[in-house]
């Protein structure tokens, strides 16, 4: 996979420096861990571009090393585009070179993601014209009026249009990165970065605040009625034949066709919703883990935790020990 970070004058060091430490940290994750590795990922390409290919000096006086200038890359699976320190406007119409480059990468299905000011050099491309976006608080007013066209959705951190994302902060540039990880390595390797980096309690990219599209929309409506129905009543006894039979399938058919609309069983996906819910409840609420258990549909405890360890490779008391760690203490 390629990535490439765009450098600019007066950026934030840490729109580079965050998102590309968290990446690396999979790669070496991946690599390292038996339990983890992926052996059909591919290394990391990780450039750094600048317009002219020079060295760019951050608003803090901190300079980066640009390895080409952005008409050199003329391919990338992701492209980083960083925020910048006060009013980005100056910078981001002085730069046709940039937005030409956006949008010749986004026609060649490129993924875009901007933090905060650097979400306008998509806005001055035209690439969010009536696509919801976000930016950074403080130029929401100026953002709005700049470029009209834009569904600007101030209540969200984070925002997808397609392969475009725009993020409000650097903490929901982290959140989307370990997004993208989980896509690119898996939902392990994932939740160790996650781990290693966040240990306090995070809001995840899935939340209220970010307005994303589903990862599995699909057009056969009958199994989104199915998953809607898994959803509302994943904490009870399910017997996946009996749903079968309840939306009028035979369980072979109910299978088949849900795993060629989500990509997993109906099983897997079950367990993927019950973990989730009890991983929530682990962060926030002071239920025992049997508890946790017995509210999201489980009742064997060894079954429970065998299940939370192979989607996140720690136990369930392992998981809220980390999320809830403190670095100081009274």
């Amino acid at each position: 996979m390629k990535v490439v970070f765009l450098l600019c004058p007066n950026m934030l060091a840490t729109s580079v420096t965050l998102p590309l430490e968290l990446l690396r940290a999979a790669e070496a994750l991946n690599n390292s861990a038996r339990d983890l590795k992926n052996k059909n990922i591919k290394a990391l390409d990780i450039q750094l571009a600048s317009v002219d290919g020079k060295p760019v000096k951050t608003h803090t006086g901190l300079t980066l090393n640009a390895d080409c200038a952005v008409q050199d890359c003329d391919d990338a699976d992701i492209v980083y585009l960083p925020a910048l320190w006060r009013n980005p406007f100056p910078t981001v119409s002085g730069s046709p070179t940039t937005t030409a480059w956006l949008n010749n990468l986004y026609e060649n299905g490129c993924t875009i993601a901007g933090v905060g000011t650097g979400c306008c050099f998509m806005a001055e491309a035209g690439l969010l014209d009536n696509k919801p976006a976000t930016t950074h608080w403080h130029f929401f007013d100026a953002f709005q009026h700049r470029y009209p066209l834009v569904q600007l959705k101030r209540q969200y951190f984070i925002t997808q249009a397609g392969n475009l994302y725009c993020t409000g902060s650097v903490n929901a540039l982290a959140d989307l990165t370990v997004l993208f990880i989980q896509r690119y390595y898996s939902k392990h390797v994932a939740s160790h970065v996650e781990r290693h980096f966040f240990h306090e309690i995070r809001q995840a990219y899935q939340s209220g605040t970010s307005l994303l599209e589903q990862e599995n929309s699909h057009p056969d409506e009958e199994i989104i009625q199915t998953q809607i129905w898994l959803r509302d009543n994943f904490a009870k006894e399910i017997k996946l034949n009996d749903v079968a039979q309840l939306f009028s399938m035979s369980p072979r058919t109910f299978t088949r066709r849900f795993k060629n609309a989500t990509g997993h069983t109906p099983l897997h996906y079950l367990q993927n919703i019950r973990i989730d819910v009890a991983k929530d409840l682990l962060q926030t609420s002071n239920l025992s883990v049997s508890e946790i258990m017995f509210r999201v549909g489980y009742h064997d405890p060894t079954h429970f935790t065998n299940l939370f360890k192979k989607s996140l490779g720690v136990t369930p008391s392992q998981y809220r020990t980390t999320v809830r760690a403190k670095l100081f203490s009274v």
